[in-house]
């Protein structure tokens, strides 16, 4: 590695530790603070430039865990795929799922801010707002191979009646792979998001491939999320595949 080379990664290094924990576990907190919708798109547009390096701090696996469920499913050839990623963000999904082989993404997100750090990335052909949960998706029934939706089906952010629109706009035959976090303040949130799975289930419209629980999810945002002596919080990665030509209710 060359001087400059050497400089940049020290100056990554530098960054990293410029940003502590406590600091990430505030500005987290503030997203679940307000209900207002505004308000909360305010925040994340604010939070963009920062938002890549405080999941490092909080060594936010999620991402990752989705994209490995979602590639194994496809086996070797996902290069054709066309991936919906609702609630993109900066495009940290689609970057797990380039490394993993697939090539075509479309995304989705509420906040412009966020939508143009995911931009900057060049892996999208094509990005737009929508406020979800708010709107139905932009795109027509059976658009998708893939539709991934990570870190955002939780209790302040996304209502669990996306998830009809998510099956909605994959095609059938496609997978539809979610996530969700095991923390103490977000089991009501999945309690009610695991009866929406299960029903949708049990009326033939999609089949159960995986549900994958990780222990080390995340760093705990708060030291109530803990729990006495741990240290990290646990999630859990949802792949559902699309059944027949049945549209959604």
């Amino acid at each position: 590695m060359g001087s400059q080379g050497r400089g940049q990664a020290g100056n990554c290094r530098r960054m990293a530790m410029a940003v502590t924990l406590s600091e990430v576990r505030r500005r987290v907190a503030q997203v679940h603070q307000g209900a207002d919708l505004e308000q909360q798109l305010r925040f994340y547009d604010a939070w963009a430039a920062e938002y890549d390096e405080d999941v490092s701090v909080l060594e936010y696996g999620a991402p990752r865990f989705a994209a490995a469920c979602l590639a194994a499913a496809f086996g070797d050839d996902p290069q054709e795929a066309l991936v919906l990623d609702v609630a993109c963000g900066t495009g940290r999904v689609a970057q797990e799922l380039h490394t993993a082989g697939f090539r075509h993404f479309h995304g989705l997100d509420g906040s412009p801010g966020m939508l143009e750090l995911a931009r900057r990335k060049d892996l999208y052909q094509d990005l737009k707002q929508c406020l979800l949960g708010q709107e139905g998706l932009p795109s027509p029934e059976g658009c998708y191979d893939a539709v991934v939706i990570v870190g955002a089906l939780s209790e302040g952010q996304v209502p669990v009646n996306v998830v009809p629109e998510l099956l909605r706009v994959a095609k059938p035959g496609g997978f539809v792979c979610m996530t969700t976090r095991n923390n103490r303040s977000s089991l009501p949130y999945k309690t009610i998001l695991e009866k929406v799975l299960a029903d949708l289930e049990q009326k033939g419209l999609w089949e159960k491939m995986a549900a994958e629980g990780i222990e080390r999810w995340e760093r705990a945002t708060s030291e109530e999320e803990s729990g006495p002596g741990l240290e990290y919080i646990s999630g859990v990665v949802y792949l559902y595949r699309k059944k027949g030509r049945t549209s959604v209710p």
